[in-house]
């Protein structure tokens, strides 16, 4: 089974659904089987007194302006997933929120996500669940108690996850990844496992891929120096053509582990060994 790549838009579009389509262009350019949104009912996840504190944004002078020009609508949602189907590319998003997530129910997706932040929200685990979606299940900021009990809500409700080893760190430094830990989560939770990077560059990207991972998800943006908080830690155009054309040459290239010799090696191993076989003789 392929790993299924997904290239993490988030907010990375900045309310633009010029940009948006940009970054699923790229995607599908890519290789990329789905894009990745992130959803938020704002007046759920942030408090009253914080959304109106000051914030400089495109949008204004508030952290409230600023956090609802980062949210598409229903309309712009449908608008997406019209654009998706029409490119052959799957999509989904993250609710932050149980209000988030139904609203998430109108449309066709075929996955689910819970971003690390949310895996400790109980409540919004357990209607993910019950949805019965394959879910990605990020495990940045955590302890072994909170994915236990991630775990148990998913396997009570009988609905297929899989776990995705995160550092949640923007940009991560490289020494941080610790990327052992994709066996660990495996042996212990007995599932499949996947990587959700957020460093700069691609080499921790491609280590994983080679440590028998389902999904790889990795941040996308059309520039790293655009505005936003997930900039610096995504992987421009040409940077996900790489990682995506490198992962299936690593996937080919990973084998079965059975040992076997090639045809193309037997003239070799003559040539190679004939001084062996003239002592023999």
């Amino acid at each position: 089974m392929s790993i299924f790549i997904v290239a993490e838009i988030g907010i990375n579009h900045n309310g633009s659904m010029s940009i948006c389509k940009e970054l699923i262009d790229v995607a599908v350019d890519s290789g990329c089987d789905a894009v990745k949104f992130q959803k938020r009912d704002v007046n759920e996840v942030y408090t009253q007194e914080f959304l109106d504190s000051h914030r400089e944004s495109p949008w204004g002078v508030t952290q409230r302006e600023q956090k609802m020009g980062l949210e598409f609508d229903a309309d712009e949602y449908q608008e997406i997933e019209s654009y998706c189907k029409k490119k052959n590319i799957e999509w989904f998003a993250s609710a932050w929120d149980v209000n988030s997530q139904k609203f998430l129910r109108q449309f066709n997706s075929k996955y689910n996500k819970v971003a690390s932040a949310m895996i400790v929200h109980t409540e919004l685990l357990k209607e993910i669940a019950s949805e019965g979606k394959h879910t990605f299940i990020s495990t940045g900021m955590t302890t072994y108690d909170d994915i236990d009990k991630a775990v148990d809500i998913f396997k009570k409700a009988n609905c297929s996850f899989e776990l995705m080893h995160t550092v949640s760190t923007y940009p991560m430094k490289d020494e941080d990844a610790n990327l052992n830990m994709i066996n660990t989560l495996r042996d212990r939770y007995q599932c499949d496992v996947g990587y959700s990077g957020h460093e700069v560059g691609l080499a921790v990207s491609y280590a994983a891929a080679a440590l028998n991972i389902t999904s790889l998800e990795r941040h996308i943006t059309l520039d790293r120096a655009m505005y936003g908080s997930d900039q610096s830690a995504s992987v421009e155009q040409g940077g996900f053509q790489n990682l995506v054309g490198a992962v299936r040459k690593i996937e080919k290239a990973m084998g079965d582990g059975v040992k076997r010799t090639y045809e193309a090696e037997a003239p070799i191993a003559e040539n190679l060994r004939q001084h062996l076989y003239w002592k023999q003789n």
